[in-house]
Order: C-alpha cells, then sequence, then structure tokens
C-alpha cells in the first residue's frame, strides 16, 4: 500500500526546513530558493545549476550562490496571467546549451502564447540565438488562459498547451490555435505524422482545452495535461492525436455564473478526462514521478493546486487517474510548479512564500 502523508507540521526555528511525518517515513522540505518574484516554472540543468521564470520577464539562473538575470530574453505581455511562463532545458543541453522558454508575446492587441529556443551561455548570464519557434493565432486581447507549458517528447519534438484565451468556442475552431495542444518539430517545423497535416493549422495535436497550465511525460512517453475547468470541472487529460476533449461543449463544471456549460458531461466523439476535480483546484504545474527517492509514489502524477495550496497526489493506472492525497495543504500558498530533479528529489514553487522548495526523505 502506498504511503499518505499525515496531518503534521513542525517547523524548526531558524530553519528554512520543515519535517512531515509519513505513514511509512519522515519527508524533509527545505526551501533552497527565496525572494522570488511570481515563480512560474523551474528547471534543473547538468552540473546543479537551476532556472527558475518569473512572470513579470526576468529568468533566474541559480548555481549554488550565485544567482543572477539572464540578459537576452524577448519582451512579455505581463498582464493578467500572462508574461514569462514555463522553461525547460533540451534534453541534449549538455552538449548544445539549448534551452525552450513560452511566454506572452506583445503583438498588436494584446498579446499571445509563444515558444523560443535559445542558447545558454556557460556562464549562465545571458542567451543568445533567440529564435521563435511558435506564436500563437488567435484571439490576442486580454490576459486570460495563456496555457504555455512545453514538454519535449520521448521522439525530440516539441509538446505546446494553449489555452482558449477566454474565447471559449474558440478551442472547438481548428482555424486557430486556442484551446489547443501544439507539436512541433524543436526547429518549429511540422512533424510528418501530426494528425491535421491537411489543415491550415498543422501544428495542432489535439483540442478542446479549456486552459492547460499542467503537462508531464510519463514513463511510458505520454503527454498528460491538467487543465483549469470554470465552476468545477478542472480536469487530468492524457490528449493523444487528432482527439477532442469537449471544451465548451462538455465539461463537468458550470459557469461562473452559476449557468449551464455546453451540452453536458458526454457527447460522441468527445473524450473523458481521466480525473476530474469538483470543486475546483486551480491545477498549475504537473510532474510525473519516476520513483527514485519515493519508491511507493512511482508512476504517480503531482499537480500543484493554486486555490488550495496543496499539492494533489494522484495514482494513474492506464488511461485514469484518481486523487488519492492532498500533500502540504495549507503549509506553502499558490503552488505554482511541481517538479522532479535528477536525483529524485521533489521541488516545488511557491508563488505566496516567493519561493522554491525541495522534499526528500527525512
Amino acid at each position: 500500500m502506498k504511503t499518505s502523508v499525515l496531518a503534521f507540521l513542525s517547523i524548526f526555528v531558524g530553519l528554512t526546513m520543515a519535517a512531515m511525518s509519513l505513514a511509512a517515513q519522515t519527508v524533509k522540505i527545505e526551501q533552497m530558493v527565496s525572494g522570488l518574484d511570481e515563480p512560474w516554472a523551474i528547471a534543473f540543468l547538468p552540473g546543479g545549476a537551476l532556472l527558475i521564470t518569473e512572470r513579470d520577464g526576468q529568468l533566474i539562473h541559480i548555481d549554488g550562490a550565485d544567482r543572477k538575470s539572464v540578459s537576452g530574453l524577448p519582451k512579455v505581455f505581463a498582464d493578467g496571467q500572462g508574461g514569462l511562463l514555463d522553461v525547460i532545458a533540451a534534453r541534449d543541453f549538455a552538449t548544445t546549451r539549448q534551452i525552450f522558454f513560452t511566454y506572452s508575446e506583445p503583438v498588436r492587441g494584446g498579446g499571445r502564447t509563444a515558444l523560443a529556443s535559445a542558447i545558454l551561455a556557460p556562464d549562465g548570464a545571458s542567451i543568445t540565438d533567440l529564435q521563435t519557434l511558435f506564436g500563437q493565432e488567435g484571439p490576442r486581447r486580454g490576459g486570460r488562459h495563456f496555457g504555455s507549458r512545453v514538454v519535449e517528447a520521448l521522439d525530440g519534438t516539441l509538446f505546446l498547451t494553449v489555452g482558449d484565451r477566454g474565447a471559449r468556442d474558440q478551442a472547438q475552431s481548428m482555424d486557430v490555435h486556442s484551446g489547443k495542444v501544439i507539436r512541433i518539430n524543436r526547429d518549429g517545423s511540422i512533424p510528418s505524422d501530426n494528425p491535421f497535416l491537411n489543415g491550415d493549422t498543422p501544428e495542432i495535436w489535439s483540442l478542446g482545452h479549456r486552459n492547460p497550465q499542467g503537462a508531464a511525460l510519463d514513463a511510458q512517453g505520454r503527454l498528460w495535461t491538467a487543465e483549469h475547468g470554470a465552476r468545477g470541472g478542472d480536469e487530468v487529460n492524457q490528449p493523444q492525436a487528432g482527439r477532442n476533449y469537449g471544451w465548451p461543449v462538455i465539461s463537468y463544471g458550470r459557469h461562473y455564473s452559476g449557468g449551464k456549460i455546453g451540452e453536458g458531461t458526454t457527447k460522441s466523439g468527445m473524450e473523458q478526462p481521466a480525473h476530474y476535480w469538483d470543486p475546483s483546484i486551480a491545477p498549475s504545474g504537473m510532474m510525473i514521478y519516476s520513483g527514485k527517492m519515493f519508491p511507493d509514489w512511482a508512476g504517480d502524477a503531482f499537480v500543484g493546486s493554486l486555490k488550495f495550496d496543496m499539492i494533489s497526489r494522484l495514482e494513474v493506472s492506464g488511461s485514469t487517474a484518481r486523487e488519492v492525497e492532498r500533500l502540504f495543504q495549507d503549509r506553502f500558498s499558490r503552488i505554482r510548479d511541481v517538479r522532479e530533479a535528477p536525483d529524485g528529489a521533489i521541488w516545488f514553487l511557491s508563488v505566496g512564500e516567493g519561493a522554491a522548495y525541495r522534499v526528500t526523505p527525512g
């Protein structure tokens, strides 16, 4: 039986560390980085350095006690939910020093979800060879629902989530990228096995998404996403090529006004979520765990909650998921990102504390 967290937490005076009792062990929680301004994503680099994005447009490089703001980034549309958002290191970073990051790109009328690549300097102080690989077509006004997680697939292609930008019907339109999962090659070209190659938007992988702010691969290389619903109906999905995930035709939530969304919860030709939350937890960063440090959690999904200040742990079975535990509830506010470090430690970002934390066995 998998271990579960008990409701005990003790803070050691003078230390940025906490111990939480588990059924079978104690977990140590250490504050590793502080003083962050609305952090959004964290990436691990070979050798132990980190990259952390701040939504206002700063990319922070941290290597031990050395901390610097990376220069050379593009301007961002830092309005509402927009700004500098996700960042990952390429799988071959050790030889290429390539990174990928997402942001809301300023364009006439507002901003759009964009994906860029760049080369990080050896000292982490700057980027060069900046290239925009993708820019969203569709609604550009307002500061809502950018989505904006990027994942490198096992075959080297890139998945990017794009929210519906608050124009919900656009999630069903094949003329725009809003409310879609996008798949492109590392140079921005279109993979030859994408499902809609004959259409005007061949970058599209799947459709019918509202605002996916979490995305991760499992050990088999399958993509999973966590996305915001409206009033209820937050979802975990396993987006597959050419499939429609229903928004806003079907949903397990309701409009913020209390009104009904679409046609109900099911419709032929539209996929059911692997899991849904009602009431909403406001899901954000997502990670599927290898089991390196916590073997009992191997294969489980971890999703940060902005609303309930916790990390949801879900057991994954095939194409379904089930929430089994809420970790650290009310101990850290607005958990934005959850990642696994190369050594198997679990890291998360708290917006409220402006900090990055590391979770290891105690």
